[in-house]
């Protein structure tokens, strides 16, 4: 996994917006990228003075937003009989599903919003969501409004760690 975060930490240093909106599209449509990295990464660069808070935070969440959709959409075209046969290709673990798939159960279309902000379940949420055919208005309004805080959140914590952001790769862990 090292040897992945520096493929990623080099592709962000170089990219920049672009870079940062890719892997939070990837790590939304459940490609094991972890947006503690992405993100921690990018408010350290906010910190060193080469990318802007705002646009980081754009990039995150149109990047967070674009890969929950193609997730979502995969959950209602595919079903959970494809993730079944096909997701351990793309890395997707059925425990991660099966997870998602009990919050989604416990809660409804709320779920959306609260798993946004935990740990696994905030990756694989759309799955179920697209399961169950979610109004995609409310599904997106959900999925924003989640998201926004933890991206912020871990934008600012990445940013205030400044050389340090490292730490943060611990709490996803």
């Amino acid at each position: 996994m090292e040897n992945f975060s520096q493929v990623f930490l080099s592709f962000i240093d170089v990219w920049g917006y672009w870079a940062v909106a890719i892997l939070m599209a990837m790590e939304n449509a459940c490609i094991p990228v972890p947006s503690e990295l992405i993100l921690g990464f990018a408010g350290y660069l906010i910190f060193a003075g080469s990318m802007t808070f705002s646009g980081a935070l754009t990039a995150g969440m149109v990047g967070g937003i674009a890969g929950s959709l193609f997730a979502y959409y995969v959950g209602a075209y595919g079903g959970r009989s494809f993730i079944n046969a096909y997701g351990k290709y793309f890395f997707v673990k059925k425990s991660h599903v099966d997870l998602a798939q009990e919050w989604f159960d416990r809660y409804g279309v709320k779920a959306v919003f609260f798993s946004r902000m935990l740990p696994v379940v905030r990756t694989f949420i759309s799955l179920p969501a697209g399961f169950a055919h979610v109004n995609i208005k409310k599904f997106l309004t959900y999925t924003i409004l989640g998201s926004l805080p933890w991206t912020a959140m871990i934008l600012y914590a990445g940013l205030l760690l400044g050389e340090n952001w490292k730490v943060m790769l611990a709490i996803g862990h």
